[in-house]
């Protein structure tokens, strides 16, 4: 496992939408990351029961999701279009299900590239089962060998990207969240979620290569955006929230020194920092995956996007047609308009940049230390530390400041009740041992132990 030690992109303005350092290139040629935004659809089933019974009712739904969209993308003359096929449990516990399903999508796009040429790829997204167990078993039993038989029939049967939205250390980092607990979230993310995320992505790589396929990102979507779906419901503070994305991003690195090559999970918001990091390009999701969460983050979040998402919209009927067909024509617009932005040059699209950045970015910290700059600074701070922990504590502090500087310059907007929570997060992480070792005798006795597995985190 290689480790990042310096930064990809250390000019904010290299850090845009539709260009990355390290392109990827797939098997029919959408080259992502290389000058163009490509649309990337994610949907799910109408509220249903997923079983043996109800299979045929699940086969037909699919067909009629991706032939819907496959047809408006040709209608609309998209460059390309990205598929996400993120599994229901039932479809993970029993891979068949989900790998059959992935055929049916991989049927439908060689079918629309040979008649209509249009340009695609799949994304398998296998749901991490091992938290339907509790305590999860995270290193063996059915359920991993359950996922991995997902991931591995997937990637035979064409699927070109390889994702999954990992569990590790949630255990802990759900009572952290509420708690508004910054060390308790340092060591979910930094010590636990880190060593899960080596020991997936490790086994993930390995059938990655036997496949010749990518392994494409993961993401922190349980951590951090389960933090901003609490701030947004005033159940705690959006500068916690804001200080938590920032340290996710540690998190989801791993995955990347593990072999993934991107473009990084959607609804990874700490994204931004990972293509600072990396210099591979990254999936965003902002205000079109309103259909599935709300978020502060609608605009900025397109700033720096290689594909652009909407998160997972059920296959229900609105008046324009079902939901999914709908959401991959509001995709294709708004890349229409990044990729008309970067036809016309570097000027143009940092133009349409900074007014999308600065649309989010002053009212509300969580948008505020996504800025490309502010990106850098906490992507700086990870690289430059001597490991983990050490890069989770450096990214903590590191968006604090950021924060404190923002507000003191008038840059980003921060509730007067919420000031408090920047010193009670600085004087906690601050306080917090130099050693990883002595953090962990520290942390053990003070987390609820009978709700994780110690050995599967080396414990």
């Amino acid at each position: 496992m290689s480790k990042f030690t310096s930064l990809a992109i250390t000019n904010p303005a290299d850090l845009r939408f539709g260009v990355a350092p390290k392109p990827l290139v797939t098997r029919r040629g959408m080259t992502i990351g290389g000058g163009i935004v490509y649309p990337e659809l994610n949907f799910t089933l109408p509220p249903m029961y997923v079983n043996q019974e109800t299979m045929p009712e699940v086969r037909r739904q699919y067909q009629q999701i991706i032939s819907g969209a496959l047809q408006r993308a040709v209608e609309l003359e998209a460059p390309g279009l990205v598929i996400e096929f993120e599994t229901l449990p039932p479809m993970t516990e029993n891979p068949a299900w989900g790998i059959e399903l992935a055929r049916i999508l991989l049927d439908a796009m060689e079918q629309a590239h040979s008649k209509h040429g249009l340009l695609s790829a799949l994304r398998m997204t296998p749901n991490d089962t091992r938290e339907m167990e509790r305590p999860p078993v995270m290193r063996s039993g059915q359920l991993w060998e359950r996922m991995l038989e997902t991931f591995e029939g997937s990637a035979a049967a064409g699927a070109e990207l390889l994702s999954i939205e990992s569990v590790g250390g949630k255990e802990v980092n759900d009572d952290a969240l509420t708690m508004g607990d910054i060390s308790a979230v340092i060591f979910a993310l930094c010590v636990m979620g880190v060593r899960d995320m080596r020991f997936l992505w490790t086994a993930l790589d390995k059938i990655a290569k036997r496949h010749g396929v990518h392994c494409a990102g993961d993401t922190a979507c349980g951590f951090g955006n389960t933090a901003m779906v609490l701030a947004e419901q005033r159940m705690i503070p959006r500068v916690f929230a804001a200080v938590v994305r920032a340290v996710t991003a540690v998190r989801t690195l791993v995955g990347y020194e593990c072999g993934c090559v991107g473009p990084g999970k959607d609804c990874g918001y700490e994204n931004p920092i990972l293509k600072a990091i990396t210099g591979f390009p990254m999936a965003m999701e902002g205000k079109t995956a309103a259909c599935a969460h709300f978020s502060p983050l609608g605009n900025i979040a397109a700033a720096t996007c290689d594909t652009w998402s909407n998160e997972s919209v059920q296959n229900v009927k609105l008046l324009a047609g079902m939901a999914p067909t709908c959401y991959v024509e509001q995709l294709i617009y708004d890349c229409r308009l990044m990729n008309l932005a970067l036809a016309d040059g570097r000027d143009a699209a940092l133009l349409y940049r900074k007014w999308m950045v600065a649309s989010d970015a002053a009212l509300d910290p969580q948008a505020y230390v996504l800025t490309p700059e502010n990106c850098i600074a906490i992507a700086q701070a990870i690289v430059a530390a001597p490991d983990y922990y050490q890069a989770g504590k450096a990214a903590a502090l590191t968006a604090i400041r950021l924060l404190r500087e923002g507000l003191a310059d008038g840059r980003v907007k921060i509730a007067q009740r919420e000031l408090p929570w920047l010193d009670t997060m600085q004087d906690a992480v601050e306080g917090l041992p130099a050693k990883e070792g002595d953090f962990i005798n520290q942390m053990m006795p003070l987390v609820d132990t009978a709700k994780f597995v110690a050995k599967d985190y080396d414990l």
